[in-house]
């Protein structure tokens, strides 16, 4: 049996799209997403994206399944290729829509612009340890600017959940940090009961930033949409970021508001077909 699929990518960060609406169960399992995630002996991704039927009130339903056959509560650059992949299911490519769509991490409302973007609005941000969840700090309490142990470096982090686990560590130079060796050490550091997404930060501006990511369950990105949002908020917690500002990823650049008036953080940023086929089902 074949699965036909969409590829989609959104600042590099790409996903295989499945139009899952038939069935509340993904059409794979785990252990073939990270056959078919393989750069070399499959299609190519850093997830596999389902979109289900909604609940909740929902107008669909968003599952992932990470390159390591892990799933994650949701993810940001992913939302926004679930929106153009479900547009175009619809037959409104070139129009302005709105979705719900549900998530483990709640309900996220992504809209399509009529210039191609997709402005996502993300939810509040949730600051205490037991949010996260991290070690940290005492569960009730936020954790902003802490020291923790890594690889025998003491580092100052500042940790936000945006649904899911984010850890961020602002340095004077991005590009230096060696992304493959320290991620993991962060990703499973007992602090961290869920694992951790880390975001390594150098802030040019307060308007504007330049962030490298090591994801939980994918490793070296392009592009995290939730950990840009995270960035920010840790950012303006911390006091050297505004709260509209540029998060600049290897990828390309995320537009993020971190809004005074509802305490809600919007991304906006670009998605696009890369290709369609059909893959074999395991």
């Amino acid at each position: 049996m074949s699965i036909a699929f969409s590829k989609y990518q959104g600042l590099g960060n790409d996903f295989i799209l499945i139009d899952n609406r038939h069935s509340d169960i993904p059409v794979i399992e785990p252990a073939a997403a990270i056959i078919w995630c393989d750069r070399h002996f499959g299609i190519g991704g850093d997830g596999v994206i389902f979109v289900l039927p909604g609940q909740n009130g929902a107008d669909y339903t968003m599952r992932i399944f990470n390159s390591d056959g892990s799933e994650p509560e949701m993810c940001g650059n992913g939302i926004r290729c679930m929106a153009k992949f479900i547009a175009a299911l619809e037959g409104k490519v070139d129009t302005a829509v709105t979705y719900k769509i549900y998530t483990l991490a709640g309900i996220i409302t992504p809209k399509v612009l009529l210039d191609g973007q997709v402005e996502v609005d993300m939810g509040e941000p949730r600051l205490l340890s037991a949010e996260i969840p991290t070690t940290l700090n005492a569960s009730q309490e936020k954790v902003i600017g802490r020291s923790i142990e890594v690889d025998g470096k003491t580092w100052t982090v500042t940790c936000v959940s945006m649904g899911n686990p984010h850890c961020m560590t602002f340095v004077e130079d991005a590009s230096s940090i060696p992304l493959e060796t320290i991620g993991p050490k962060f990703e499973h550091h007992p602090a961290f009961p869920q694992r951790t997404n880390t975001e390594f930060v150098q802030v040019i501006r307060p308007d504007y930033v330049k962030m490298r990511v090591w994801e939980r369950g994918a490793g070296i990105t392009l592009a995290c949409g939730t950990g840009a949002c995270a960035t920010v908020v840790a950012g303006v917690l911390t006091g050297k970021c505004d709260r509209l500002c540029t998060v600049e990823l290897p990828g390309g650049g995320l537009q993020i508001e971190w809004s005074q008036a509802d305490n809600r953080v919007y991304m906006t940023g670009p998605a696009e077909l890369v290709f369609k086929g059909e893959a074999a089902a395991e």
